[in-house]
């Protein structure tokens, strides 16, 4: 009986690292990035949903249940996890509200070897605040660039807009999207 509940048990723990193999893990407490990503919310739900995401509310939601988000925050890691810089992802917690209009991002790791200069600076972060996702996200023209780290800023970029793309399109109203 004991080698059939072990046998249960290592089948089981299996199972789970394989569907936990598909998700780049990330800061499991953000909750210091999501209060800088939405100053005046009054709470966030726990990470969930299709797709992966904390909804975040104009009041506390455990003292007003059943409203509804005023905004998104989400990891560009579990949006676009293909998505790497030179040396490996960049985790990024963006923030965006209901028009599709970022609130901004925050950079919580990375190991890229030059990112002291390039995606690391409150700069780079603080140029996607209030971009809206239907702009180009081009580095040179709305992005700016950093010499020596093309790579990392590219990529970088291409996971904020293509995570905040994907989750426009399965979470907003089109006709609320700004331009």
């Amino acid at each position: 009986m004991k080698q059939l509940a072990v046998i249960i048990v290592a089948t089981l723990a299996s199972v789970a690292g394989a569907f936990a193999a598909d998700r780049i893990y990330t800061n499991p407490k953000p909750d210091a990035a999501l209060k800088q990503l939405f100053p005046s919310a009054g709470g966030f739900s726990p990470l969930s949903g299709t797709p992966l995401r904390y909804n975040v509310y104009a009041q506390d939601p455990a003292k007003t249940p059943n409203q509804q988000p005023v905004g998104y925050a989400f990891w560009t890691t579990d949006m676009v996890p293909n998505e790497h810089g030179y040396h490996g992802p960049i985790h990024m917690l963006v923030g965006m509200g209901l028009n599709g209009v970022l609130t901004g991002v925050v950079v919580d790791y990375h190991s890229e070897p030059y990112g002291y200069f390039s995606v690391e600076p409150k700069e780079f972060a603080a140029q996607f605040t209030n971009k809206s996702i239907r702009d180009a996200f081009r580095v040179g023209g709305d992005i700016d660039a950093v010499s020596r780290a093309t790579l990392s800023i590219n990529s970088a970029t291409r996971a904020v807009r293509d995570a905040s793309r994907q989750i426009a399109r399965a979470l907003l109203d089109p006709n609320a999207v700004k331009k």
